[in-house]
C-alpha cells in the first residue's frame, strides 16, 4: 500500500533571522514625552532588511492605533494621527515573508503623546478634487488628516452653505464618507468638512465644490461560465470565464480560500470577460465574487460562487449542515516550552485527536530530523521543532496523510529576580514598572498570586497603599514577589472649605492630627476633577484660597495628592463651597 509522506519543511531563511539586530527609534526617542499627535515615526535602517512593518498600539505588540507595511521606508506617519495623553507602543517587524522567510518581531518601544489644548486646523478635500467636473453621482468624499483632529463633521448641499443633501453631522474619526443614495445629476455640489477635537471645531474652513454628470444605469451582476459554480475536481490551472454584462466597462474579481477571504485576488480589475489562468493549490475550495462596474458605479448584491480543485483531504461541503469540513486534525499545541535549569529532560506529549504523529527538529540551516514517531518525545536541548499530526484519508492509489504542522521552540528558563519597583506618581495614582532579570519568559500580576497575569511589566493607576507584585516564568520555572508600601492616611485633610471672605474656613490646608506621629509633608498638590494641576501648597502656609491664576474657581469637587518625607503618598478629594 502506497503511503504518501507529507513532511512540511520549515524555511531555511529562519537561520538568517537568528541574531538579526532590530532598529531603534530616532524620532520620537524611546521614552519621549509630549510628542505631537501628528508626529512621523522614524527609525534607523538595518542592513540586509528587505522591508518593515510597523504597529502602533496602546499596549506592547498591538496595532489598534495604526499598522502598515512600509516596504524599505524607515518612516511612517499614522494616517489619522495618534490619541492624546497616551503611551504609544511602537513595534517594528522585520519583513522577510516576501523573500520566503519568517518575520522577526522586534521588542517594543514607546513614547507619550502631548496633551492637545487647541482645536484642529482645517483639512483639504482629496476626492473629488475641488472644482472637479463630470463626477459620478455615486462618488465618495475623502479628505486629508487634519492635525490634532479626533473627528469630522460633514455637510453637502446644492448651494454655498447648503445642507439639504446631507445636514452637518459627525461622521467620526474617518477620512472618507459615502453620501446616502446618489447625488443629483448635472448639479454643483458644495461640501463642508469641519475637523474637531475636545477643544472645539476648526474655524474658517474652506467650502469645496464639484459638478456631477448624467446618471448612467448601474450594471447587473454576472455568473461563472467556467468553472461552473460548485464544480469539483477543477484543474489547478483553470480557464476562468464569466457571462459578459453589456452595461459594464470592467469587472472586479475577488478570490479567496475562505468565504470572506481575498488571499488569491483582491478586487483585481479586468476590462473584458476574457479568460485568465491562476495556479491554484490542490485539495482546496476557492470562493469567487465578480462585480461588474461602469462610470456610475458597481453592481449591487452580486452573489459569491465557488469551485474546488482535486479532492483529497478537503475541504468538503457537508450537505447536511452546509458547512465546509476537512480531514486535517483539529488540535492545538503550545508554541514555546521551557527547560528549567538543572531539571530533568523535557518530556512532551501530543494532544489527542490525530491518527499519527511525528516529532521533528530543525537545525540552524533549516534541515529536518525526525526524532520520534508516536505521541511522546524526550527533548534534551534547546532549539526549533515541529510536531506533525496527521489523519489518514484512503485513496484509490493508497492512503494519503492529511497533516497539520505545529511549530514550537524549546528555550532555557529560570526563576525571575525582581531588581526594583520603579514608581512614578500621577494625578490618577501610581505608575509602577517591575524591573526583573533572568533568562526566562516572564509575566506579571498585582495583589493576587493567581493573577490575572499580563505580559507587560508596567501597571498604571495603582492605588496608593501597600501592593504586592508577582512575576512568574511562563514555562513554570518559578514565581517571585515584591511588596510596595505606600501607607499614608487621609486623616488631617479637610473634606470641604468655604472661601467666601468671612475669615472662617477660607483656606484649604492639611491639619496635623492631634494623636499619633507627626506627619511631615514634602508636597501637597491640588487638581480639578479632570486632573488638571491647579496649585502646590506648603504644609506651613495658609493653604489654598480656591483661585487659579487669581480667578476664583467654582464650587465643586477637587482632588489632592500629598507625599510625606518617607515618600508615602495619599490622594483624595474635597469640596469647594461658595
Amino acid at each position: 500500500m502506497l503511503k504518501k509522506i507529507a513532511l512540511f519543511l520549515t524555511l531555511c531563511s529562519t537561520a538568517i533571522g537568528l541574531g538579526q539586530s532590530c532598529p531603534s527609534l530616532i524620532t520620537p526617542l524611546d521614552g519621549a514625552t509630549n510628542v505631537p499627535v501628528d508626529a512621523t515615526i522614524v527609525w534607523n535602517a538595518v542592513a540586509g532588511i528587505p522591508g518593515y512593518q510597523i504597529r502602533l498600539g496602546t499596549a506592547p505588540g498591538l496595532g489598534d492605533i495604526a499598522q502598515a507595511s512600509v516596504g524599505s521606508s524607515t518612516a511612517y506617519t499614522p494616517p489619522r494621527g495618534m490619541p492624546e495623553n497616551t503611551e504609544v507602543f511602537v513595534t517594528i517587524v522585520l519583513d522577510f515573508l516576501f523573500q520566503g522567510g519568517d518575520d522577526i518581531i522586534c521588542q517594543g518601544q514607546s513614547f507619550f503623546t502631548e496633551d492637545v489644548v487647541t482645536p484642529p486646523s482645517c483639512t483639504n478635500i482629496r476626492t473629488p478634487v475641488d472644482n472637479a467636473t463630470d463626477v459620478s453621482v455615486f462618488t465618495n468624499i475623502s479628505w486629508d488628516y487634519a492635525p490634532r483632529a479626533t473627528g469630522y463633521r460633514v455637510a453637502l448641499g446644492t448651494s454655498p452653505g447648503g445642507n439639504e443633501i446631507f445636514p452637518l453631522q459627525d461622521v467620526g474619526n474617518v477620512l472618507t464618507f459615502n453620501p446616502p443614495g446618489q447625488l443629483p445629476p448635472n448639479q454643483d455640489i458644495y461640501v463642508r468638512i469641519i475637523p474637531y477635537n475636545e477643544n472645539g471645531d476648526a474655524v474658517n474652513c474652506e467650502e469645496y465644490e464639484f459638478t456631477t454628470r448624467d446618471v448612467a444605469p448601474l450594471p447587473g451582476c454576472t455568473s461563472l461560465i467556467s468553472p461552473a459554480n460548485g464544480e469539483v475536481n477543477v484543474p489547478l490551472t483553470p480557464f476562468i470565464e464569466w457571462v459578459e454584462v453589456p452595461e459594464a466597462t470592467g469587472y472586479r474579481v475577488t478570490i479567496g480560500t475562505t468565504p470572506d477571504g481575498n488571499d488569491i485576488l483582491d478586487e483585481a480589475s479586468f476590462f473584458t470577460n476574457s479568460t485568465f489562468v491562476i495556479d491554484f493549490d490542490e485539495n482546496r475550495t476557492f470562493f469567487i465574487t465578480i462585480v461588474p462596474f461602469n462610470p456610475s458605479g458597481s453592481a449591487i448584491g452580486c452573489p459569491q460562487e465557488s469551485f474546488s480543485t482535486a479532492l483529497g483531504c478537503g475541504p468538503f461541503l457537508d450537505l447536511t449542515t452546509g458547512d465546509f469540513v476537512d480531514l486535517f486534525p483539529d488540535i492545538e499545541f503550545p508554541t514555546v516550552f521551557s527547560f528549567c535549569k538543572n531539571n530533568e529532560p523535557l518530556v512532551l506529549e501530543a494532544p489527542p485527536g490525530a491518527d499519527g504523529y511525528r516529532w521533528v527538529s530543525v537545525d540552524q540551516f533549516g534541515n529536518n530530523t525526525i526524532l520520534e514517531e508516536g505521541n511522546q518525545v524526550t527533548i534534551t536541548e534547546n532549539g526549533t521543532f515541529f510536531l506533525e499530526a496527521f489523519n489518514f484519508s484512503p485513496q484509490a492509489e493508497g492512503v494519503l496523510e492529511c497533516p497539520v504542522i505545529l511549530d514550537f521552540e524549546v528555550v532555557s528558563s529560570e526563576t525571575p529576580r525582581i531588581d526594583n519597583l520603579r514608581v512614578r506618581e500621577t494625578a490618577l495614582g501610581l505608575d509602577v514598572t517591575v524591573e526583573v532579570s533572568g533568562s526566562g519568559d516572564y509575566e506579571y500580576a498585582i495583589n493576587n498570586i493567581d493573577g490575572p497575569y499580563q505580559d507587560s511589566n508596567q501597571f498604571s493607576g495603582v492605588t496608593p497603599g501597600t501592593s504586592t507584585f508577582y512575576v512568574r516564568d511562563k514555562g513554570g520555572c518559578g514565581i517571585v514577589e515584591e511588596t510596595l508600601v505606600q501607607d499614608l492616611t487621609v486623616e488631617g485633610f479637610p473634606k470641604f472649605f468655604t472661601p467666601n471672605g468671612d475669615t472662617i474656613n477660607d483656606f484649604w490646608q492639611f491639619i496635623q492630627p492631634k494623636t499619633g506621629e507627626q506627619i511631615v509633608l514634602q508636597s501637597i498638590q491640588i487638581f480639578d476633577r479632570y486632573g488638571m494641576f491647579l496649585k502646590q501648597i506648603d504644609q506651613n502656609s495658609l493653604g489654598w484660597d480656591g483661585t487659579f491664576n487669581g480667578n476664583p474657581l467654582p464650587s465643586g469637587d477637587y482632588w489632592f495628592k500629598a507625599v510625606d518625607n518617607q515618600n508615602r503618598m495619599v490622594q483624595g478629594h474635597f469640596a469647594l463651597k461658595r
